[in-house]
């Protein structure tokens, strides 16, 4: 071997040519973007999951704000009665201590 050529060991060293080097990286790529596909493929699922819970929830929510005002006009309308009620009881309380004191005041 000529001593000019003795650094000239590429091919000795098995380094890759450039078209090997370029479908390599080709390569890498090709696996990147399978595996961004495979993550778009499954964030797509997981949003699609979120969206149904979402709408289920929100189907409950609005289920539940409906009993919730079922309820409160129930209440409220309880809350009347008891008005009432609290009225009639002052109403015959205040009636009777009168009819006591008009019974009293006969005795005397």
């Amino acid at each position: 071997m000529d001593p000019l050529y003795i650094e000239d060991t590429d091919d000795w060293l098995g380094n890759p040519t450039s078209l090997q080097t370029c479908r390599h990286q080709l390569r890498m790529y090709e696996n990147e973007f399978e595996a961004l596909t495979l993550k778009l493929d499954r964030a797509l699922e997981n949003i699609e999951g979120l969206v149904r819970d979402n709408d289920a929830l929100t189907l409950e929510r609005n289920s539940l704000r409906e009993k919730l005002q079922y309820a409160e006009r129930d209440l409220l309308s309880e809350k009347r009665s008891f008005a009432d009620v609290a009225h009639q009881r002052d109403y015959l309380f205040q009636e009777n201590q009168r009819l006591l004191r008009d019974a009293r005041d006969r005795e005397s």
